[in-house]
């Protein structure tokens, strides 16, 4: 079965040698030149899309924009491919729910590398459903249904994978780097700070401030997953 991307890209020059670029890869590309169209086109395709490959700066409405309205509905992969390069706007795409940022200029084979890095870990789940309870917090594997004091808690794929990486080694310290390989893979090539972003981000959405702090740092080594406050 072929994969499904959704490419928006208003550089018709660069989403043409992008388009040819996946097509060889046996891949089905849709195109949208602006935020709007890429709203419709989702909004039309949502089935069929396995990843959305999305710029930043596009006229009618910005990439972040679009990042934002499609989270609200659908944790599809998403790889922000942009000329921006301050990481306070990597740390907003990726915060926002992006799942990887990738800076212009850039070479297509790293993309290519991203977007099956993306694939892999959009499509891989646990060999075995297995529900995990921690305090009042609930995770379904089965059904990738997050709940904390009865109440679902909406993550991206990203802080999902986190939170079960988490998980599967409760009580126990798990290092950035041990993090980073389970999560983001051995051949990731961004920064290894973005650990301590989604951490971050996942900690907002799972330890809100009236509820018992379960995510902890372990200071020198990296984080837990306990409800036992003495452990962070």
């Amino acid at each position: 079965m072929k994969t499904t991307l959704l490419l928006v890209e208003d550089e018709e020059g660069l989403a043409d040698s992008l388009q040819t670029e996946f097509k060889i890869e046996n891949m089905t590309v849709l195109w949208a030149k602006d935020g709007l169209d890429a709203l419709a086109q989702f909004k039309a395709h949502a089935d069929q899309i396995d990843l959305i490959i999305l710029d930043w700066m596009l006229p009618r409405l910005d990439g972040f924009s679009v990042l934002r309205r499609i989270r609200r509905t659908s944790q599809v992969p998403i790889i922000m491919l942009t000329a921006r390069d301050y990481i306070g706007d990597k740390v907003a795409g990726l915060t926002g729910g992006a799942d990887d940022y990738l800076t212009k200029p850039f070479e297509m084979e790293e993309l290519l590398a991203r977007v099956a890095v993306a694939l892999r870990h959009s499509h891989a789940g646990p060999q075995t459903a297995a529900v995990y309870h921690l305090d009042d917090l609930t995770v379904n594997t089965e059904t990738k249904r997050v709940e904390r004091h009865n109440q679902i808690v909406l993550l991206t794929p990203r802080e999902y994978e986190l939170l079960l990486a988490l998980l599967t080694n409760q009580d126990q310290a798990c290092t950035r780097d041990d993090l980073l390989n389970s999560v983001w893979g051995v051949d990731f090539q961004g920064q290894p700070n973005i650990v301590d972003v989604y951490v971050r981000e996942l900690r907002a959405k799972i330890d809100t401030p009236d509820e018992k702090k379960l995510i902890h740092t372990v200071r020198g080594t990296g984080y837990m997953i306990s409800d036992n406050v003495a452990a962070g």
